[in-house]
């Protein structure tokens, strides 16, 4: 009887072993809290649930503790995880995102009124600000190069060029690009209030020019030899993007533009935020180099949106009275597509109900999105 009771003993005691509970820390507490926000965020504040819900279920799985060598973990070679990280780690799913964005996007806000470009550009301000703040912080270059791309506020983006860079550290620059896209409601709209007079809230812009569709066709066939012939280590996400936007205007692509911008988008947003999710295993995120990151990420995206706006007010004083640009849609250039965008409309209702900005507030959204996607190539381009 007392070889049964210590035959039992001993076989509890290895399957303890093998349960979540003993290998529990701290750390898996706090990431496993952390998911639990992200989902209330996404549910209960409905803050980007398409991203938010899969990333938080995500880091759930990734911080369920578990025995070494059972291949189950995301970083155990072998396991399943690990075969839908394969994704991420070699950068194919930030592409497949950017195809299914070019097919779901209408360029037609920025083709009628270009110079609104420009907004797009200023606000990547934001990622050469994050690059030399991580580099103060003593990040090396590359590392530097990979985190400054949060302040473009473009996951598919930071995933890509943290793929190529700096692929110890993509777990927390992907955590923080999406934690600062779905925060866009909350972070933008006191900079704009602040960066701005009642008088320029006020400003009225012309209704834009229908575009052509024999434009619409030729703008992706432009964009892309224009873009990629100056910066072609970009040609991964704009080739993605352009190709998409011509499946959606060339009128004849019908089904490959709705696969591209429904199931395919679905399906590989789901993989990325899943898989980046649980990537973040405490024994392997939470470090001084996470803290920092997120750090950053909070400035360089206050500096694009702050870039935006007051380069809008600068840009003012060369218009003419009528010509005159709203600048409550700078905060708009940076890529988070379409949020920012909205988040121009809704401000700007506030102090005019009649004043709908969001049409004009989409030609520098889309131009934050090619802008963030050039700026990833020039830093690959010096740092790969």
């Amino acid at each position: 009887m007392n070889e049964f009771w210590r035959f039992l003993v001993e076989h509890l005691q290895l399957f303890f072993t093998y349960t979540a509970f003993a290998n529990f820390t701290v750390g898996h507490a706090v990431m496993i809290v952390i998911g639990l926000v992200f989902i209330y965020l996404a549910i209960f504040k409905e803050y980007e649930p398409m991203l938010l819900v899969p990333i938080g279920f995500g880091i759930l799985i990734g911080n369920v503790p578990f025995f070494p060598g059972l291949q189950i973990g995301i970083y155990e070679e072998g396991s399943v995880l690990n075969y839908l990280y394969f994704g991420v780690m070699k950068g194919i799913y930030p592409p497949l995102i950017f195809l299914g964005i070019g097919a779901m996007t209408d360029f037609s806000a920025l083709i009628s009124n270009p110079k609104l470009m420009l907004i797009g550009a200023a606000a990547q301000f934001g990622i050469f600000g994050a690059y030399m703040a991580s580099l103060a912080l003593g990040f090396l270059p590359e590392q530097a190069g990979a985190i400054a791309i949060i302040g473009g506020a473009d996951g598919p983006t930071a995933i890509f060029l943290s793929s190529k860079l700096a692929p110890e550290l993509m777990g927390a620059i992907a955590i923080s690009a999406y934690s600062y896209m779905a925060l866009v409601p909350v972070i933008q709209p006191p900079i704009m209030r602040l960066l701005t007079t009642p008088k320029e809230r006020l400003i009225r812009m012309k209704p834009p020019r229908v575009v052509s569709r024999n434009e619409k066709v030729m703008f992706p066939i432009f964009g892309l030899l224009l873009t990629t012939f100056i910066v072609p280590s970009g040609l991964p996400l704009l080739g993605m993007l352009f190709f998409g936007n011509l499946l959606k205007e060339s009128g004849v692509t019908k089904r490959l533009a709705d696969t591209a911008k429904g199931s395919l988008i679905d399906i590989v947003t789901i993989l990325i935020g899943l898989t980046v999710g649980a990537s973040t295993q405490a024994t392997t995120f939470l470090t001084g180099n996470s803290v920092g990151i997120f750090a950053i990420g909070a400035v360089s995206f206050i500096i694009a949106t702050t870039s935006g706006v007051l380069f809008t007010k600068l840009f003012n004083l060369f218009l003419k009275e009528g010509n005159k640009i709203n600048p409550l849609i700078g905060n708009s250039g940076v890529s988070a597509v379409p949020d920012s965008a909205r988040v121009s409309q809704v401000v700007g209702l506030e102090y005019d109900k009649t004043n709908h900005l969001l049409m004009h507030a989409m030609g520098p959204n889309v131009a934050g999105v090619i802008g963030s996607a050039i700026a990833a190539g020039v830093l690959l381009s010096f740092l790969g």
